[in-house]
C-alpha cells in the first residue's frame, strides 16, 4: 500500500506542468502560442525566441520539455537546429509548427529528429493536445501530414534489409510504434506495465541508435525491419 508521502510526490508529479518553448520568427505567432502556452494550466512558457541561434544561446537557462519551433528561420533554419538541439539535450521533445507540409521537408524534419510535425493552422486546442501527446510517448501530426509520411515512407525501399538484433518482443513492439500507439496503449495492447514498456522501447531505440520514436519509426519504415 502507498504511503502518504508517496502519494503526495505522484500528486504533485501529475501538477508539473509541461514546460514548452518556442521558436519562431514571426512576432504575432509567436507572441500568440507564447501567450497560449503561458496562460493554460498545466503549461509553463520557458522562452519565445525569434531564431535558432538565439534559442541556442538562451534555452540552456530553463531547458523545457518540449520545443516548438518552425522551420523557415532567419539564418539557421529549423530542420538543421533540430539536430544540434538533439545532441545538446537528447531528451527534449521538438514539434514542428510551420505552414510547408511537402514531402521533403517533412521526411528531413522526421530524420533529423523531431517529434512531431504541426500545421500553423493547427487549432489552439488541439496544439496543448499535441504537447501532451508528445509528452506521453506520441508523436502528433496534422492528419494531412500522417497521411503523408505513411505513403513517403513505405514508398522507399532500400537495396537491403537492415539487421539490428531486434527481439520477437522488440519487434512486435516497434510494429506498435508504427501504427500510432504511444507507451499507454502500447501497454494496454501487450497487456503489460507502462514502466516495462518504456524499458523496452528505450532497448529498441539503443539498437536502432536513435533518440525518439519519430526516429524509430521513420528507420523501421525506411529499413524494412517489420517487413
Amino acid at each position: 500500500m502507498l504511503d502518504t508521502l508517496t502519494l503526495k510526490n505522484m500528486t504533485e508529479a501529475t501538477k508539473k506542468p509541461i514546460k514548452t518553448a518556442i521558436i519562431e520568427d514571426q512576432d504575432d505567432i509567436r507572441e500568440g502560442l507564447a501567450s497560449l502556452i503561458g496562460f493554460t494550466d498545466g503549461f509553463k512558457c520557458t522562452g519565445a525566441y525569434k531564431s535558432m541561434e538565439e534559442a541556442f544561446e538562451k534555452i540552456r537557462r530553463d531547458v523545457p520539455d518540449v520545443v516548438l519551433s518552425d522551420i523557415g528561420l532567419p539564418g539557421m533554419d529549423g530542420i538543421q537546429g533540430i539536430k544540434i538541439l538533439k545532441e545538446r539535450y537528447p531528451q527534449m521533445l521538438i514539434l514542428m509548427i510551420t505552414v510547408y507540409d511537402d514531402d521533403e521537408r517533412i521526411f528531413d524534419a522526421l530524420c533529423a529528429g523531431a517529434n512531431g510535425y504541426l500545421l500553423k493552422r493547427t487549432p489552439p486546442m488541439r496544439l496543448l493536445e499535441s504537447l501532451r501527446e508528445a509528452v506521453d510517448g506520441g508523436s502528433p501530426m496534422s492528419p494531412e501530414v500522417a497521411s503523408k509520411v505513411i505513403k513517403l515512407f513505405r514508398e522507399i525501399r532500400p537495396p537491403e534489409r537492415a539487421d539490428y538484433d531486434l527481439t520477437p518482443h522488440e519487434i512486435r513492439l516497434l510494429k506498435l510504434l508504427v501504427d500510432g500507439h504511444n507507451y499507454n496503449t502500447a501497454a494496454k495492447e501487450l497487456k503489460s506495465s507502462i514502466n516495462t514498456v518504456k524499458f523496452y522501447i528505450k532497448r529498441v531505440y539503443e539498437k536502432l541508435q536513435v533518440h525518439s520514436k519519430s526516429e524509430a519509426v521513420a528507420k523501421a519504415l525506411k529499413e524494412r525491419l517489420l517487413e
